[in-house]
């Protein structure tokens, strides 16, 4: 009779790297408690872990050690299990696109509204953020060892990142991200974008940064060509700051209220 073990060993024969409840009753024919028994001791033994109730990781030798997996060989079967849409986001998106300065200790996530609870088991920390405009380009397809997984494009992954620096722990968290991840932006990718993307006041920040950055004139371009017959008002760098924008002297109508300043 197949145990919870061969489950997991045939699972890894495949490169599956998660599995469900539902999927573990399919195969092994043992009763529930039987089941919660073996799944008890493998888990002791740090080959799985419960992510969430009814969904697991596997945890080959290779990972055992770190207590984790990377979040692109089991997300995509996590999202289906759960049901709803998604893309690996803001640094961990940056990480992938080889734009990170430093080592990420927690994975980050978009999904539609309504948001589900951030998901932290042992070392495995899942951040995730939603939103209510769910975007309509800009989410590319990847492939891992474990299949295809969602990951935002590098336009998006920037966007990201400045309309909720708050979350990153502030804007010059994240500069020298963006600096790097500028690198891997095409105007293409920056169109489509700009079809769909609905905060324009992220959009005029993004601008000014390029240009701050000195970022290829390629990228500015379909940014000032989109501001150019379209009305709109100013802001402030920092979002987070409690103060009013007033007059600035550049074409995004971007107010300097802190100091850039890459602390990465």
């Amino acid at each position: 009779m197949l145990s919870v073990a061969d489950f997991v060993n045939k699972c890894l024969a495949y490169e599956q790297y998660a599995f469900s409840w539902n999927e573990l009753i399919e195969e092994v024919s043992k009763t529930d408690v039987a089941l919660r028994h073996e799944i008890g001791r493998l888990s002791r033994k740090k080959e799985i872990i419960t992510l969430r109730q009814g969904f697991y990781l596997i945890l080959p030798p290779r990972y055992r050690q770190y207590g984790r997996l990377p979040l692109e060989l089991y997300v995509e079967r996590l999202f289906s299990y759960i049901e709803k849409p998604y893309y690996i986001a803001f640094i961990s998106a940056a990480a992938l696109h080889g734009a990170s300065h430093q080592q990420v200790q927690q994975s980050y996530l978009m999904t539609k509204i309504p948001n589900i609870r951030d998901i932290k088991k042992g070392n495995n920390y899942l951040s995730i953020s939603a939103t209510s405009h769910w975007p309509e380009n800009n989410i590319l397809k990847r492939k891992s060892d474990a299949g295809l997984f969602n990951i935002s494009s590098p336009a998006l992954t920037a966007i990201d990142l400045i309309h909720y620096q708050s979350k990153m722990g502030g804007l010059n968290r994240i500069l020298a991200i963006l600096e790097e991840l500028a690198e891997s932006i095409t105007p293409e990718d920056l169109k489509d974008l700009l079809q769909w993307y609905p905060y324009i006041s992220s959009l005029q920040r993004l601008g000014f940064l390029f240009q701050e950055l000195q970022t290829d004139q390629a990228l500015l371009d379909p940014l000032q060509a989109y501001f150019s017959d379209k009305k709109f008002f100013p802001v402030l760098l920092s979002s987070h700051k409690d103060e009013k924008p007033g007059k600035s002297n550049n074409p995004w109508k971007v107010g300097m209220n802190i100091e850039l300043d890459s602390d990465l």
